[in-house]
């Protein structure tokens, strides 16, 4: 009897000690790192160009990271042209991915299938500091059935759309762009520019701005008011503002103030810009000073729109943790030290100091040679751009004005809400592609709105539009209630 109960506790105590290893720092835990205690690795899967100096870099931030949190991250950029489908075929083949750059439409649909795990929990507890220095709204805007399913860069939270000026061309013929508050208020301007600057477009390739809140994107037909009745979903190309709008474009594209191929030019900004006059884009705070120094000379906004904070502007630079992860909770320590760690943050962005960049003595930066060459990340997709160095061109105040910025910005009526399309997937297939004939042509002027605006509503209609308002008012209307 005693032989046999010393063997049971022997097995016992075996078990105990198995079940402690595995409950213990020595697995793929939050506390520990990857198998037996190593490192884990994070595979993060990001938008840009692949960079040469990439491994370089990364192998600084790999030695940080095993100090800070036991493990190291592998990033691989996929090229713009080619992140849409590579990293689609990569949620839908369910290849393991740890960290995945996802944004707008796309991490809404991708969220709504299964394909990121809920942050809520995470963030509570691996990912607290990176929660703390948030905005609000970026958080609001993100969440999908009232949970979070990934980090929004912390930039600007809000959107404002504006009219910039080659401002060297303005000077010389003593425009005062003050006076610019409409799309009308152009008209004298470009005349005068079409008829003296022969080299010049006078307004750059540029769709139109409506004011509307877009359930999907303002190439789809699905909008609300941002001001007015903002309670119902319309058809926006139906309204009369829209075909105002519209009319005024092609009567600017008729006199020559755009290229003739507007409708399909693939102009790039702001490398183009000598060319042109006027365009309308998205800005944020100090833009102008940014794209000045890339044209090499001064541009000045002026804005078509008060700031306003939009699910797409909330949701156009996230960081979503894949289902497929093996360790959730350690992809969530990296988010929130590369989100909090302003060492980590520059470090990811910047490259190395003395090869990349050099500092000057009051802590701001400038490129160097081979930051541009081979380490030229996009800033916007990594993280928070609160801690990130200024450029010796910079205000000092930069960052501030970024957080004035989203404080003075309206919340769209929309902000939070994200339509589950499931039940009209295949209306909205339909639609969508009907919407790439007819809108480039419209929203640039290069066809009469008289002629193809009824047009385009009627292919809409038969291609079940009304079906697919009257989801999204039923989703809409019961989102609500709950606000």
């Amino acid at each position: 009897m005693n032989k046999r109960f010393t063997m049971l506790l022997a097995l016992l105590l075996a078990v105990g000690t198995i079940l402690a290893a595995c409950g213990g720092k020595d697995s793929s835990s939050s506390d520990g790192g990857g198998k037996d205690g190593q490192p884990y690795e994070i595979k993060w899967y990001t938008i840009g160009t692949p960079q040469k100096d990439t491994e370089k870099v990364f192998e600084e931030v790999n030695k940080y990271l095993k100090e800070e949190i036991n493990a190291t991250v592998k990033m691989t950029q996929i090229d713009w042209g080619d992140w849409d489908q590579k990293s689609q075929v990569m949620i839908n083949s369910g290849e393991p991915v740890d960290i995945i750059f996802a944004s707008g439409t796309k991490y809404v649909q991708n969220a709504q299938k299964g394909a990121f795990i809920a942050l809520d929990d995470l963030l509570e507890n691996e990912g607290k500091e990176l929660k703390e220095t948030l905005d609000p709204a970026l958080l609001e805007g993100v969440k999908i059935d009232g949970q979070v399913y990934g980090i929004p860069a912390n930039k600007e939270a809000a959107r404002q759309t504006v009219y910039t000026f080659n401002n060297v061309l303005a000077e010389k013929y003593g425009f005062d762009l003050s006076t610019v508050k409409t799309l009308e208020d152009l008209e004298p301007m470009l005349k005068i520019i079409k008829e003296n600057e022969p080299g010049v477009t006078p307004m750059a390739t540029s769709k139109a701005y409506l004011p509307y809140d877009y359930i999907f994107n303002n190439e789809m037909p699905f909008g609300i008011p941002f001001e007015g009745d903002t309670d119902h979903v319309i058809n926006p190309f139906e309204s009369d503002l829209t075909m105002e709008i519209y009319k005024t474009m092609h009567k600017y594209y008729k006199a020559g103030y755009l290229k003739e191929d507007a409708a399909t030019s693939k102009d790039s900004w702001p490398l183009d810009v000598a060319n042109w006059f006027v365009r309308l884009g998205d800005s944020q705070p100090y833009a102008d000073l940014l794209w000045s120094r890339a044209a090499k000379y001064e541009l000045v906004s002026v804005p078509a729109e008060q700031p306003v904070t939009i699910n797409d502007s909330v949701s156009g630079s996230i960081q979503a943790i894949s289902a497929t992860s093996k360790n959730p909770e350690k992809a969530m320590e990296f988010l929130n030290l590369l989100n909090t760690d302003p060492y980590l943050r520059n470090l990811v962005d910047k490259g190395l100091e003395g090869v990349h960049y050099e500092k000057n003595e009051d802590g701001r930066i400038k490129d160097l040679p081979a930051r541009i060459e081979s380490y030229n990340i996009p800033t916007y997709s990594i993280g928070n751009f609160f801690t990130l160095y200024l450029y010796d061109t910079d205000p000092v105040d930069k960052w501030d004005q970024f957080k004035v910025f989203n404080e003075s910005a309206t919340a769209a009526p929309t902000l939070g809400f994200h339509f589950n399309n499931a039940a009209v997937r295949a209306e909205i297939a339909a639609i969508t592609n009907i919407s790439k004939e007819f809108y480039p042509a419209l929203a640039t002027g290069s066809v009469d709105p008289e002629v193809y605006l009824p047009k385009y509503n009627k292919k809409l209609k038969e291609a079940g539009i009304d079906k697919v308002l009257q989801e999204i008012q039923k989703q809409y209307d019961e989102w609500k209630k709950d606000q």
